[in-house]
């Protein structure tokens, strides 16, 4: 995994080296390995490297093959390149390294912008065409890696993050009213191509732009999983295909050059990626869990699952215990590190457990998308029956922060839309074909904008904040599509991802395996109180935020004075979603 960025011009100009240089110092940490630009008259390439794959000189990006007249940027992990390798040395291809990185320019060469359809794994990359000029930017299916687009009339910049577009200046940094009323309505996500900022954009996930010398640009999405039911099994032969597809997954995941970890939270998910593993034959494997002191009546640990894991499968497992000394500075480095502003407050803890897992690995495996392709989430089974036709007003009820009614009376009216556009967006997604329950529609939906602007944009932002490559198993596609084929019931079953805990039993723990779903407990975000809520407190009293003047400040008020009553429909702190806002744009000087 590394940092990527570049700059391309329309016409005859020449890009602007020193501005794709102004942006590889905000990706030092994706990449504490090396760096390098590539300069080609109106195109520029830019790389931080974290070596992963290839640890020698021969796999430093940008990557030219002066022969078939290439040069790529690429951050992520194609799990399959050794086959791939070997079937493009059948066609005739001679290989410089071994990385993963020189498959991606020779397949491109091959099949050109089509070779997507080949790769298995996270990606975000740029491949230049040295004599038509062309550039083709791609990312990977699921959206696991990031890329954040700078347009201008003239001229298309890219990167990893967004604040790396912001270091190369010209962007227009005004608040987006449309992106601003999705994160106060869709569970404070922004969905692509939108981000906060309006003179910001992101590829959406499993698509490829091809941009050509004039500055003509086409775009297609070369993927997504169907919601059929083409497939006939009963519920042990859907378990056994899951359990089959799971293990191969985290097989696959184990291609590196450096030695490879586990994040072990104690829930099924990351539990069950461990005993596969383990029946694997990884032996030895070290695994790495996380916990808070309690706060506000929560407990702010699960030691106990996770070393029930960790004793029956002889890892060497960490136990990362944050006391107040470690989590209040932490925050403030958590909103930097973030590329979007993300409130769950899952984003510090792993924020903190990857600072230190960063000093054990460079890669880990976790259990992020579990819950997005098998229905794990509480607003699924409310689903469950609902005529298509009512579906989206029915998730909209589950899902949503707070109804359009209720976002009047917050946000300031010049920050007002007329329309409910979050509404607009859901029911869009829900009237287009295929996905003919009301669960497959939400499961269709979060897996390609939730899943991809929360939990995987927030373990790759964190992550990657420390120089860690996190790999995500759950969401390698073939066990996303085989997910999406399984009958909603089977999902829904035993409280929710019914059909994972079939493919378990015998290999978890059935006290792991039936424990009460858990989530990464954080009491100092679920609570404020004392040091943190004065911070909050600062943030939206800021001289910034009241120029701003986003929230009604009676609303801000009234939060402020009751800090930990109002939540959101699915229980998150209000205030600290308002809050987080204002952090994130004061950080990023908007």
């Amino acid at each position: 995994m590394c940092g990527i960025a570049g700059e391309i011009r329309y016409g005859e100009r020449q890009a602007d080296a020193e501005a794709v240089r102004r942006m590889l110092p905000c990706m030092q940490s994706r990449g504490p390995d090396g760096d390098g630009v590539w300069e080609h008259g109106r195109i520029v390439l830019g790389h931080r490297r974290l070596k992963i794959i290839d640890l020698s000189e021969n796999g430093a990006q940008p990557m030219t093959d002066d022969e078939l007249r290439l040069t790529v940027v690429f951050n992520g992990c194609v799990y399959n390149y050794q086959e791939l390798r070997t079937e493009l040395q059948g066609y005739g291809y001679r290989f410089f390294s071994t990385s993963d990185t020189e498959v991606i320019l020779k397949a491109y060469h091959r099949w050109g912008a089509d070779c997507v359809t080949h790769f298995l794994g996270m990606f975000a990359f740029a491949v230049a065409e040295h004599d038509s000029g062309t550039v083709t930017l791609a990312r990977d299916r699921l959206g696991i890696k990031p890329m954040y687009l700078a347009e201008t009339p003239g001229r298309l910049r890219f990167a990893s993050t967004l604040p790396a577009l912001l270091a190369a200046g010209g962007v227009d940094t005004t608040v987006d009213k449309v992106a601003l009323q999705h994160y106060m309505t869709f569970h404070s996500v922004v969905p692509a191509p939108r981000t906060m900022l309006a003179g910001v954009r992101k590829l959406p996930p499993a698509t490829v732009r091809v941009v050509t010398a004039d500055g003509t640009v086409s775009e297609r999405v070369y993927w997504e999983a169907g919601f059929d039911r083409t497939k006939s099994m009963s519920s042990d032969e859907w378990a056994a295909a899951v359990r089959d597809k799971l293990n191969l997954a985290v097989k696959r995941r184990m291609v590196a050059d450096v030695p490879v970890g586990v994040l072990l939270s104690g829930g099924l998910d990351s539990s069950l990626i461990v005993a596969l593993l383990a029946e694997q034959g990884q032996h030895g494997l070290t695994t790495f869990s996380i916990g808070f002191e309690s706060g506000g009546g929560e407990a702010g640990d699960e030691f106990a699952y996770s070393d029930l894991i960790a004793k029956q499968f002889g890892t060497e497992h960490h136990q990362i215990k944050i006391g107040h000394d470690r989590f209040l500075p932490a925050v403030d480095r958590t909103v930097a590190a973030m590329s979007e502003p993300m409130v769950s407050h899952d984003c510090i803890a792993f924020h903190l457990l990857s600072e230190d897992v960063a000093k054990q690995v460079k890669v880990v495996q976790s259990g992020q998308g579990a819950d997005e392709i098998f229905a794990g989430y509480s607003w699924y089974p409310p689903l469950a029956g609902v005529p298509r036709e009512q579906a989206a007003e029915a998730y909209a009820k589950e899902f949503f922060d707070r109804p359009f009614a209720a976002l009047t009376k917050q946000l300031s009216p010049a920050w007002m839309l007329e329309e409910d556009t979050a509404a607009a967006f859901v029911a869009a997604s829900f009237a287009r074909p295929g996905a003919t329950t009301a669960v497959d529609a939400a499961l269709r939906l979060d897996s390609q904008v939730m899943l991809v602007d929360d939990p995987v944009k927030r373990v790759d932002n964190m992550t990657m904040a420390w120089g860690l490559e996190a790999r995500v198993p759950f969401l390698d596609h073939e066990l996303v599509e085989l997910a999406a084929a399984c009958p909603p019931e089977l999902k829904l079953a035993s409280d929710g991802k019914g059909v994972l805990k079939d493919a378990a039993r015998g290999l978890v723990p059935d006290e792991v395996i039936d424990r009460t779903k858990g989530y990464f407990p954080v009491p100092g975000i679920r609570h404020l109180e004392g040091t943190m809520l004065t911070k909050v407190r600062d943030a939206l009293h800021a001289p910034e935020a009241r120029a701003r003047g986003l929230f009604r400040p009676e609303y801000v008020d009234a939060l402020l004075a009751d800090p930990n009553t109002p939540r959101t429909t699915l229980g998150a702190n209000q205030l600290w979603q308002l809050a987080l806002l204002e952090m994130w744009l004061q950080h990023n000087k908007i």
